[in-house]
């Protein structure tokens, strides 16, 4: 199995374009072993070109436009790394990524794109470019809703003739007369004519922009943009409260300030998509120059471009001879009209009409459904004679990470029931709290907490992030100051080169969590295992006796510093159910520290953090230790975004049964499984009295 051998070879793919998202496809279904996959993009999602212009008129959804790259990498085995690529560095073989660090690579492939930026006074601070798409349709979305809410005119600019300023102008049009408004919209063309388009599907555009009511202003020559307009050398301004740039293609920037071979900013790729003169370097799609075979910038490229690339970056991966790219000379351009309609063009002649829309909107769904229907997460299937009761274990859910893999907290009671020995000497409290806790010599007290997490993300700096924040939570949960850190690492079987490069990583965000909090990692301990498991034991100071689950008063209310969910997203994650932005947004939320919600809560009657014994076990742990029992209101209680969604689709972590009967709950009516399920780097549960709460709510 592919999971016993060892990774020995990092290929990274920068960028979530379409060639990229086949090749992870395609990687899922056949990975080769002891290749490490990576994924850099900014966000968990990629749009697809071909769907653009439906979605800003209104005919797509965005869960219908963006191709869900985080389900695309847990398909494909792949870690996937927020963030934007801005630099490498090709003799250290090592990108550079916004927010992250380094990231090395043995084979790399770049498919960025482009962006339509403007270098025009003015552009970078009231304009936005059509690419990055997602960039572009995020603020169209915002400007939609301020348009139909009154907040701003529909006065639109769209600075380029060309095919694609042609079309997303009828589709802004097109939304706004559907939203009950007059569109004011503007297509702003430098030259006499439209551009990049043959005769008949000029005429046929044009026909349509003026039955849409988009204005055409030509031989125009933009010279600045302002916050309300456009403006024009030698001719009146144009109204605009939002203005598109779609003139041309414009290379990523950081592109120019590297060593990489480029022609007009784009990097040069030969026949086999491989870059000039450097046998670990692939790039494709928009951001590329092909020298053999020079083609406009267009996504027909990329996609048919995949295959190839995928069976190349094997080849330079293990050994073995590359295919040549051979992009056809000529390909047919669908325009979508605004309405659902499209004009249909090639080798110069062009069709219009609703069933060529039909047509281009089967072929785009079809490109989106083979990326959406991916192969389910399949059980453990016995192919051998087994012992009496695996079958049985194996009938539920499979194994979650995080805290979903903890042990029950009725088996963990007992256990510790009976080993536990009396405390004496410096031991205040053991075992029962979120940590011990120890007077120290010099005065005041000391607590002691050790937690680790198995992986349920393949990105070990992501990883560590959640991991260090998990393991503070007991500390802050007792009202302590983060003192020292012990790391303990688990690596899967990798290479020394490998293990160099993920410790590397491990540390770096091991070290940034723990000096933020104000820890100091003073050692631990690393081996190699099954699979990537990261732990910390902490320890932190106070000065009059640290907060426990006891002391909570009658009266007291309970608050809650982070919402609760992140279990059955998780699960949703490793099933391939959740969708990636719930899921990133989640994992950002994990790995953020709660060093600031914890000093606010430090004069606390009795406080604990939310984590594996979800909700309900946390609360029940308060009330047993302070005699008491407590009152949820299930409105009141934050989720996660998209974890009721989740749950309501029978999504569960494999612990939830084990808390459900662990902390049993009176209610009226059906109890929300939320309320049982287990968190990772969950938040504090604090009951403070009532008086002050009201103090709160209305001053």
């Amino acid at each position: 199995m592919q999971s016993d051998l060892p990774l020995t070879r990092d290929l990274v793919l920068v960028g979530g374009g379409h060639a990229h998202a086949l090749v992870l496809r395609k990687w899922g279904m056949d990975p080769l072993p002891g290749a490490r996959l990576t994924v850099i993009n900014p966000g968990p999602t990629a749009p697809y070109t071909g769907m653009l212009p439906g979605h800003i008129a209104g005919h797509y959804g965005r869960d219908e436009l963006e191709i869900d790259l985080m389900r695309l990498c847990r398909h494909a085995g792949a870690r996937l790394i927020l963030g934007a690529a801005t630099g490498i560095d090709r003799a250290a073989r090592a990108f550079t990524v916004e927010g992250h660090g380094a990231v090395a690579y043995d084979v790399a492939s770049i498919d960025i794109g482009i962006t339509a930026k403007m270098d025009l006074p003015g552009f970078a601070q009231y304009a936005v470019g059509a690419k990055p798409l997602d960039v572009y349709a995020a603020r169209w979305r915002d400007f939609l809703a301020a348009v139909k809410a009154g907040e701003q005119p529909p006065e639109v600019a769209v600075i380029g003739g060309g095919v694609a300023g042609c079309e997303l102008a009828m589709a802004m049009a097109f939304a706004l007369r559907q939203a009950g408004v007059q569109p004011a919209v503007t297509v702003v063309e430098h030259g006499p004519d439209l551009s990049g388009m043959a005769p008949r599907t000029a005429a046929m555009l044009r026909r349509q922009m003026a039955n849409l009511g988009v204005a055409l202003a030509l031989d125009a020559k933009v010279t600045r943009i302002t916050d309300r307009q456009v403006i024009l050398a030698g001719g009146p301004p144009i109204s605009a409260a939002l203005c598109v740039g779609a003139a041309g293609a414009v290379p990523h920037g950081w592109l120019g300030q590297t060593d990489l071979p480029l022609h007009a900013g784009f990097i040069r790729v030969g026949a086999d998509l491989g870059v000039v003169d450097d046998a670990a370097l692939f790039a494709v799609g928009d951001c590329a120059h092909m020298e053999a075979t020079p083609r406009p910038k267009a996504g027909v490229f990329a996609v048919r471009a995949a295959p190839v690339l995928h069976d190349n970056l094997r080849a330079a991966l293990g050994g073995g001879a590359r295919r040549v790219f051979r992009p056809q000379k000529h390909y047919l351009k669908l325009v979508s009209l605004g309405e659902k309609s499209a004009v249909a063009e090639r080798n110069g002649l062009a069709l219009g009409g609703a069933l060529l829309w039909q047509w281009k909107d089967r072929i785009d769904r079809k490109f989106m459904d083979q990326l959406d229907a991916l192969p389910e997460m399949k059980g453990n299937a016995l192919s051998v004679p087994t012992a009496s009761g695996v079958e049985e274990a194996l009938a539920g859910k499979p194994l979650c990470g995080g805290c979903g893999a903890k042990v029950g907290g009725a088996v963990l009671g007992d256990l510790l029931a009976k080993v536990q020995g009396p405390i004496s000497g410096d031991v205040v409290t053991g075992a029962g709290d979120d940590a011990a806790v120890l007077r120290q010599p010099g005065g005041g007290f000391q607590v002691m907490s050790t937690d680790h997490l198995r992986g349920f993300i393949e990105d070990p700096a992501l990883m560590t992030r959640i991991a260090a924040v998990h393991a503070l939570g007991d500390v802050w949960a007792m009202g302590a100051k983060p003192q020292v850190a012990l790391s303990s690492i688990i690596l899967p079987r990798m290479s020394p080169a490998l293990q160099a490069r993920t410790l590397r990583e491990i540390a770096a965000a091991a070290q940034d969590v723990m000096a933020a909090a104000g820890a100091q990692i003073v050692g631990g301990h690393t081996t190699m295992g099954a699979e990537l498991t990261i732990g910390f034991t902490v320890t932190g100071t106070r000065e009059d006796m640290p907060i426990g689950v006891g002391g909570a008063q009658p009266g007291d209310v309970l608050m809650l510093t982070r919402p609760i969910g992140s279990g059955v997203i998780l699960a949703g994650h490793m099933a391939g159910s959740a969708p990636g932005r719930v899921v990133a947004k989640a994992l950002g939320l994990m790995a953020t520290p709660q060093a600031r919600e914890a000093s606010i809560l430090g004069g606390a009657h009795a406080m604990t953090d939310v984590t594996g014994f979800g909700l309900a076990g946390h609360v029940q742990a308060i009330c047993r230790a302070s005699g008491l029992a407590a009152e949820l209101w299930g409105a009141a209680v934050p989720l996660y975004p998209g974890a009721q969604a989740l749950s309501d689709q029978g999504v569960a972590s494999s612990l939830l049964s084990v808390n459900q009967a662990d902390a049993p709950i009176e209610a009226a009516g059906p109890v929300n499984p939320l309320f049982h399920d287990p968190q990772t780097a969950g938040g504090c549960w604090r009951p403070c009295q009532r008086e002050r709460r009201k103090r709160r709510r209305h001053g």
